[in-house]
């Protein structure tokens, strides 16, 4: 009989930023388990990041990933990174990515004149089905790695919400947005653990 371990899982009822709070006790909690050097963290504006900062200072090393320049194209506005909570986060030592593409959004068919299905909308699509959440902790690790800040194939925690706030925390194997199916499973996108998670989802066009 294999090795079984008994963790405890986050499951809130609603999607939303109320459950912030809560995200940052589940991975304080996981990270007092060991194994985990690194969090990245999703966060337009910077204010979340600035509470994961603020809890888990000392902890691990922390990653912000802002939004991507392509936001523009859906009428919002860019950057989004406020000046305050930057000067915060870079206070505490938090590593700031804030002009890296979307890497669910990287196809060419993306804003394509003709219906199309690109390989990253079905990726982007199936992480929906467990929540907004989950999508974003999974793209800022991709993003973090594409990057270089992060060392591929390295366990690590993403955290992501639903607009606002962060409701989603998982441990998985970040990798190169190209290697999400490589041949080798060894250096396959692998969700590992979730730490917290919303049951009802909030689903976007």
């Amino acid at each position: 009989m294999g090795k079984m371990v008994k963790r405890q899982v986050y499951y809130f009822d609603e999607p939303g930023e109320e459950n912030t709070h809560m995200v940052i006790e589940a991975v304080a909690q996981r990270l007092e388990l060991g194994g985990i050097r690194r969090v990245i963290i999703a966060s337009t504006s910077g204010k979340t990041a600035v509470e994961f900062a603020r809890s888990l200072k000392g902890k691990a090393e922390l990653i912000c990933v802002s939004e991507a320049p392509y936001r523009r194209e859906w009428g919002e506005q860019w950057p989004c990174l406020k000046q305050a909570f930057r000067r915060e986060l870079e206070k505490l030592g938090v590593t700031i990515i804030d002009r890296a593409p979307y890497v669910l959004h990287s196809s060419v068919l993306e804003a394509a004149r003709w219906p199309n299905t690109s390989p990253e909308r079905l990726v982007k699509e199936t992480l929906y089905s467990f929540g907004q959440g989950m999508k974003v902790a999974v793209e800022v690790a991709l993003t973090a790695v594409s990057c270089g800040y992060v060392t591929p194939y390295e366990d690590v925690i993403g955290i992501g919400g639903s607009s606002k706030g962060a409701d989603t925390a998982i441990v998985l194997r970040a990798t190169y947005p190209a290697s999400l199916f490589d041949k080798d499973p060894a250096k396959r996108l692998e969700i590992k653990e979730i730490i917290a998670m919303p049951v009802s989802k909030k689903w976007w066009e």
